[in-house]
């Protein structure tokens, strides 16, 4: 998973609507909602401090949380926020219910690596990302942190596809009707390095 798992501290919250919200985040806190799991939603009200430190640590959308409220714990996982268009503020965040067998649709970060092991990138091609992300239906109590792409061995014009990227157990794509394109490694705009590529093609 992303990162440890964490504890919020939350209150229930009776009234709801916009005054009540501007009068929430006046007092230092950001309304919220849990819901899912067949269950009625819950109308909650969270610290602005700590869920912003959450957002901005990273793994936020794919970390399950506890959630305390009142005394009552949920395990929940964050499904969406909504930031102040101009400064930047968060206004409100919705979680969804988890257990251990919810299976949930989550938007995984790639990773590439061994660039310097590309014969393509070597000789002065360039790495088209197609997908900076991965959207998969996994386990919300195994949601991968990354997935890892290797680039050793790529010349220009290759297409590196999800069935090149190894998936944990239990992990799919969303899209399943095709072997979808990661990455590309392209010429450059300026072509290439003839030298550097005859270098490339006698080592």
């Amino acid at each position: 998973m992303s990162q440890e798992t964490y504890e919020l501290k939350a209150e229930a919250r009776e009234r709801v609507g916009k005054g009540s919200a501007r009068e929430l985040r006046r007092n230092g806190f950001i309304p919220a909602v849990i819901y899912g799991d067949k269950q009625a939603p819950i109308s909650i009200a969270i610290n602005t401090n700590e869920v912003t430190k959450r957002i901005h640590a990273g793994g936020f959308m794919t970390t399950v949380a506890t959630i305390d409220v009142d005394g009552k714990k949920y395990q929940v996982l964050p499904k969406d926020y909504q930031l102040d268009p101009v400064r930047d503020f968060t206004m409100h965040v919705d979680f969804l219910r988890v257990s251990g067998n919810t299976q949930v649709t989550v938007e995984i970060p790639v990773h590439f690596v061994n660039e310097e092991k590309s014969p393509g990138l070597k000789v002065g091609g360039v790495l088209n990302i197609v997908r900076h992300e991965v959207e998969v239906h996994c386990p919300a109590n195994a949601i991968p942190e990354f997935f890892t792409v290797d680039l050793s061995g790529h010349k220009i014009g290759d297409s590196i596809h999800i069935s090149e990227v190894t998936l944990p157990k239990g992990v799919t794509p969303v899209i399943a009707d095709r072997d979808f394109t990661i990455a590309t490694i392209i010429a450059p705009a300026a072509g290439i390095d003839e030298t550097a590529a005859e270098g490339e093609a006698e080592a």
